[in-house]
C-alpha cells in the first residue's frame, strides 16, 4: 500500500491504495518471495507523485516498506514526501503482530501514526498532531479497532486454497481496514484480466478488481471527499503475482476525480522467488 505516502487530501486515491486487498501479508513457510517496484501517479494525464515499494516475504516474518514524493506539478504547489512501513511475525503463513507507521510531511505540516496490530486488534496507537475532538466526526470506538489490518499489510494479497493465483479469486473478498484515524472497508469484486508489461520487471496477465470504499468511523459523513469516493463505481485495481508465492500485489489503481482520472502504476515491477532447498541453499528466480 502506497497509502499516506503522496501528500494529498485524505480520503484519496493514495489512502485507498494502502488497502486494495484482504487477507494475509504472507505465504506458507515453504514459500518466500520479494517484490522491489517504482511507481508514478498521474492525475488528468499529468504526473503528481512517484514512489517506491519494498516487499519481503520470509518463513516467519514478513516486512514492507514505502517511501514516496510529489513530482510534477504537484512539487510546484506542495513539496511533500512520505514514508509507510510494516513488519511482524508469521504463524502458518498469516500475521500475528505487525508493527504500522505512516509519516507525511510538506513544507507546511507533518502527520504521524504508529501502531501495533495483534491478532486483528489495533493497539499502542500513536497520533502526532493527536486527534482534536470533533462533533461532526463519527467517533472510533474499541470494537472499529477490532477484527483488522492496517493498510500497509491489507495491500497484500494471499489467494488462498487451490484457486488459480491470477483468477476471480484474488478479488472476491471485503477487509476491514484502520490506519489509526479512519476505519473504513473495502469491497473487492471481479471485474476481468488484463495484461501489463513494466519499463522493467514484470510482463504478463494481472486480475482486475472493481473496489468499493465505504467509511465507517472517524470521518466526517458532510465532507465532500468522502461522499464522493464512497458514491464511485468506477475504481479498479491491478493484481500482480510475486513470483514463488499465492501473493498478489497492486500493479495498478485508477479512480476518477473531479478534475480528471488519478492513475497510479508501476514503472518497475522486479520480484524474486526463493525455495530453501534440501541442502539449506536457496535459489532465486527473478520475474
Amino acid at each position: 500500500m502506497l497509502a499516506g505516502n503522496i501528500p494529498v487530501q485524505k480520503p484519496s486515491i493514495i489512502v485507498v491504495l494502502g488497502a486494495l486487498a484482504a487477507a494475509a501479508a504472507a505465504q506458507p513457510a515453504s514459500a518466500q518471495g520479494k517484490l522491489e517496484a517504482h511507481y508514478t501517479v498521474r492525475l488528468a494525464g499529468l504526473p503528481i507523485g512517484k514512489g517506491t515499494w519494498v516487499v519481503n516475504i520470509g518463513d516467519t516474518s514478513f516486512t514492507a516498506v514505502v517511501n514516496g514524493a510529489t513530482s510534477g506539478l504537484l512539487k510546484v504547489i506542495t513539496d511533500g514526501r512520505g514514508s509507510s512501513s510494516a513488519r511482524g511475525t508469521l504463524q502458518n503463513g498469516r500475521p500475528v503482530v505487525s508493527t504500522y507507521t505512516a509519516s507525511i510531511k510538506t513544507s507546511k505540516k507533518s502527520d504521524d501514526v504508529t501502531m501495533t496490530v495483534a491478532e486483528g486488534q489495533a493497539k499502542d496507537i500513536k497520533l502526532e498532531p493527536p486527534l482534536e475532538p470533533s462533533p461532526d466526526r463519527v467517533e472510533v470506538t474499541d470494537a472499529h479497532r477490532t477484527g483488522i489490518l492496517d493498510p500497509m499489510a491489507a495491500a497484500i494479497v494471499r489467494v488462498p486454497g487451490e484457486a488459480p493465483v491470477l483468477g476471480a479469486e484474488a478479488c472476491n473478498r471485503s477487509v476491514a481496514v484502520f490506519d489509526g484515524r479512519l476505519r473504513y472497508d473495502l469491497k473487492l469484486s471481479f471485474k476481468r484480466m488484463d495484461n501489463v508489461k513494466a519499463a522493467r520487471g514484470y510482463s504478463g496477465p494481472v486480475v482486475v478488481c472493481e473496489v468499493a470504499f465505504t467509511p465507517v468511523a472517524g470521518f466526517n459523513p458532510n465532507r465532500y471527499a468522502i461522499k464522493y469516493i464512497t458514491n464511485q463505481r468506477a475504481m479498479e485495481v491491478w493484481l500482480a503475482p510475486i513470483a514463488g508465492t499465492r501473493v498478489m500485489v497492486p500493479f495498478r489503481f485508477e479512480s476518477p476525480t473531479p478534475v480528471g482520472a488519478a492513475v497510479l502504476e508501476a514503472t518497475e515491477f522486479v520480484t524474486t522467488a526463493s525455495a530453501a532447498s534440501v541442502g539449506g541453499a536457496t535459489k532465486s528466480v527473478k520475474n
